[in-house]
């Protein structure tokens, strides 16, 4: 039976028959998939095809999605996933200032039981508290405006020392340093002591601030940092 014969028989288009995909086709965005994944590996597909997109390229979603579930990545991870392993830089003292902030948040309750936050940045080089944001709340976008807010008159720092959490791991975090070329330099898990700078003021700032007053608001709290 000729292969005419065979498709009328199937009710297949002779084109489907000898159709030969081009496996070299989809490489490039392969390639583009697995270098953003691998640099951020807790970004879902949304998030990698922003990147991908925004990295200049031109693929639609369906075609990027469809690569991308064919290598496997939109399964969902059995268990928690631990960190990349983190490697920063032996703690110095900066040479002169915005060569190296500190940041990390604190916690602490008002008068009514209510729970607020600190977000907390410091210059390594002279330790002088260069913000403190005070809310119930501080999401990553609030972060960044924070940070602006200190660099219209300070300037941008070379690098930020912070820990894991996920306000500084986000993708706005993320794309805010890369557009400042401020390189992030995250701490170990579990290793404090790798960003000892704000650690030490935290401890000063506890001791004679939010242990030592019984605040109503969180404009009480605010105006002890003017």
């Amino acid at each position: 039976m000729s292969s005419w014969e065979s498709c009328r028989a199937l009710n297949l288009s002779r084109s489907v028959y000898f159709y030969k995909p081009d496996s070299q086709r989809d490489l490039p965005v392969i390639e583009a998939i697995g270098r953003f994944a691998g640099k951020y590996l807790r970004y879902g597909f949304p998030k990698i095809f922003q990147k991908i997109r925004k990295a200049g390229n031109t693929w639609n979603h369906k075609r990027i999605h469809r690569i991308y579930c064919k290598l496997g990545l939109n399964l969902k991870r059995k268990g928690k996933q631990r960190l990349p392993s983190r490697n920063p830089m032996p703690l110095s003292i900066p040479g002169q200032m915005n060569q190296s902030w500190s940041v990390d948040f604190m916690s602490d309750s008002l008068a009514d039981g209510r729970t607020f936050r600190t977000f907390n940045v410091l210059d390594d080089f002279n330790r002088q508290a260069l913000g403190i944001e005070v809310d119930t709340n501080l999401p990553a976008a609030r972060i960044i405006r924070v940070l602006d807010q200190i660099a219209s008159w300070r300037g941008y720092p070379k690098q930020i020392r912070m820990d894991n959490g996920p306000e500084f791991i986000s993708l706005a975090m993320a794309e805010w340093t890369e557009s400042h070329r401020i390189h992030l330099e995250f701490i170990k898990p579990g290793k404090p002591t790798q960003n000892s700078f704000v650690e030490r003021f935290n401890r000063t700032y506890r001791e004679e601030i939010l242990n030592y007053y019984i605040f109503k608001d969180l404009k009480e709290v605010s105006v002890q940092f003017p």
